[in-house]
């Protein structure tokens, strides 16, 4: 539902259902699962399109750690972080 929110330049709906989804993930899956990273790394583009720049750094960068770890340095998932960071 976020990233229809996002798509249809709803940016405030987007984050708010990002924010829910990072916490229920967060609570069920821990904070490194791949799925977590994931809506971490929505939040990210999210502020990165809004011009919060500092704030998506600080998701890239969280998602960068647990990708390196969960799905190694080489993955393409690892490295689309580094080209967004």
């Amino acid at each position: 539902l976020g990233d229809l929110y996002a798509d249809q330049g709803r940016l405030t709906e987007a984050e708010s259902m990002y924010q829910w989804a990072l916490e229920e993930k967060e609570k069920a899956l821990g904070r490194d699962h791949t799925s977590t990273l994931n809506t971490v790394n929505n939040l990210g583009n999210l502020y990165k399109h809004q011009g919060r720049l500092s704030e998506a750094e600080s998701m890239y960068r969280r998602v960068l750690l647990g990708f390196r770890v969960g799905l190694g340095p080489s993955h393409w998932k690892t490295q689309l972080i580094i080209r967004n960071l």
